[in-house]
């Protein structure tokens, strides 16, 4: 029992700031999933058909054409006044997204309420079909209604499970981060006083050992040398 405390204390002393910021964040993104307004979204979809036959692959390409054109000024200023919005207002509730081997155009409204998201979905998918039918003679490709819009019962945000498990997430982050901060600080405490010293402190090597018989005779050489001359 002793060890695994021992052990529970090491790794609660080391391991601290993840173990703190990680409840912490999940904490603020559920509390973000609480105070934020909810958000709706609502999807409508038209097809593009081909005039000719054969001509599936041209229908898909003028379908990624048409699709990128949904959020442009021409094509919302005849939804802009249906849905009693600017054009600046639906450019940021409405996006079209398609498919890479499917001839069709998928409008995605947004807003504050469900209605509001599938009437600017429907009235975007609209006017998109007037201004590409405009063209169907050089273009080749008819756009037409596939489904409108139906009204969401829930929001689409915000999500509180994605909102809290974003906040753990950035908790971890934040608390890995403080690990490499400490880390190196610690390294660095104990380096310069393994690695410095005073020049007595420092390991001098030894000469080696001079044989006592050598010793003795290179101390008479002087004086034998001095009292020859």
């Amino acid at each position: 029992m002793s060890e695994l405390r021992r052990r529970a204390r090491t790794l609660t002393r080391r391991w601290w700031p993840v173990a703190l910021a990680v409840p912490l964040g999940a904490m603020a993104g559920a509390g973000y999933a609480v105070v934020s307004h909810p958000g709706y979204a609502a999807n409508s979809y038209v097809v593009v058909v081909p005039q000719g036959p054969g001509e599936g692959a041209t229908a898909v390409n003028f379908a990624q054409a048409y699709g990128r054109l949904a959020g442009q000024p021409q094509v919302l200023a005849g939804a802009a006044a249906e849905t009693g919005r600017t054009i600046n207002e639906l450019a940021e509730l409405v996006r079209g997204t398609t498919s890479p081997d499917a001839p069709v155009i998928e409008i995605t409204g947004s807003g504050s309420e469900g209605v509001d998201a599938a009437r600017a979905a429907d009235a975007v998918a609209k006017s998109l079909i007037a201004f590409a039918n405009t063209s169907t003679k050089e273009t080749g490709v008819k756009l037409v209604p596939l489904a409108g819009a139906a009204v969401p019962d829930r929001p689409a945000t915000p999500s509180a499970q994605l909102d809290v498990a974003v906040g753990a997430a950035g908790g971890l982050l934040l608390g890995a981060l403080v690990l490499m901060t400490r880390r190196p600080k610690a390294a660095g405490a104990a380096g310069p006083g393994a690695t410095e010293g005073t020049p007595s402190e420092q390991t001098v090597p030894l000469s080696p050992e001079v044989p006592k018989g050598r010793a003795e005779t290179a101390a008479k050489e002087p004086q034998q040398t001095g009292s020859r001359g």
